[in-house]
């Protein structure tokens, strides 16, 4: 299960300029294969002989989440004992940064070291980055059998749309409440309950926002929120799954990481960020959001066990 937003684009234009240039019978035959988006979970299930079936989903910014939550659904049914999960992208090219400059998703700052500032009140979009991230899910009976403690438990996964707009979220972040509703009802808990929030956070106005507001509305005050983009860029299809493995890192260490170059919190967002240094303590349940174009939302829900 193996989620990406775009694909092999930087085969797909590589291998365009060498048709432009020196013609068809100069195209690699491994395009195809390189540049359909399903490549990567192939990849996988050939290397380690995976029959259940692979997966790849393709949901913008929420892929690598949605491959996570897709492989808790099938451990769950009973039709996969582990299941391979992440997301990866690598996009970063003249064309996908004049794209997203030109819808004004990209941060006009110049130094991209401390461009990317999520939830600050001088946010104005993102850093683009690239990179993969793979989780290994499996039955907790399983692990035990083989002597082996499940420490972190996936206990609800969420899945909703906006069906508002290609590419702003619903201003009240009503589809990501929804995602972490049910990521709560799988889970048998409460807003109240959880610790520790993972945020999407891209460094957008409305985006940062519009998750600040789902928040507040559907967990309360209390959660501890990070942002990783604001280290990390925004890995698009990958995203999800890497900052999943941050929360579960988070968790395992009982430390969650701050969120860089936050200095001014936005006004409008009365919330528990962390800044500066680390903050530590036990997390008992935490929640990873990923939020992508087109109104996709996934929310992750790990309990320790």
């Amino acid at each position: 299960m193996i989620g990406t937003g775009i694909g092999g684009v930087l085969t797909l234009l590589g291998e365009d300029h060498v048709l432009q240039r020196f013609g068809a019978r100069r195209v690699s035959p491994r395009t195809v294969p390189m540049l359909m988006t399903n490549g990567a979970a192939a990849a996988l299930s050939i290397e380690f002989g995976a029959k259940a079936g692979t997966y790849t989903p393709v949901s913008a910014c929420a892929s690598g989440a949605e491959a996570i939550a897709a492989g808790a659904r099938l451990i769950r049914a009973g039709e996969a004992d582990v299941v391979i999960a992440g997301g990866t992208e690598a996009a970063i090219t003249a064309i996908t940064l004049a794209a997203f400059a030109q819808i004004g998703a990209l941060s006009k700052r110049g130094d991209p070291e401390f461009a990317s500032r999520p939830f600050d009140r001088d946010r104005d979009g993102f850093v683009l980055g690239e990179g993969a991230g793979v989780m290994v899910l499996e039955r907790a009976d399983r692990a035990s059998a083989r002597g082996k403690r499940a420490r972190i438990v996936l206990n609800g996964a969420g899945i909703t749309s906006d069906a508002f707009h290609l590419t702003s979220p619903h201003p009240q972040g009503e589809g990501q409440s929804n995602a972490m509703k049910a990521a709560l009802r799988q889970a048998g808990l409460h807003g109240g309950d959880i610790r520790h929030v993972n945020c999407h956070a891209t460094g957008t106005a409305t985006g940062d926002l519009a998750e600040a507001r789902s928040i507040r509305q559907t967990l309360g005050p209390s959660p501890v929120l990070t942002a990783p983009k604001a280290s990390l860029g925004h890995l698009v299809g990958a995203g999800g799954a890497v900052e999943a493995i941050v929360t579960v890192l988070s968790m395992r260490n009982e430390l969650i990481p701050p969120t860089r170059n936050l200095e001014n919190v936005s006004p409008e967002i009365d919330l528990d960020i962390v800044t500066g240094s680390a903050r530590s303590g036990p997390i008992e349940a935490a929640i990873t959001n990923s939020f992508g174009f087109g109104g996709q939302n996934v929310s992750l829900l790990f309990t320790m066990r």
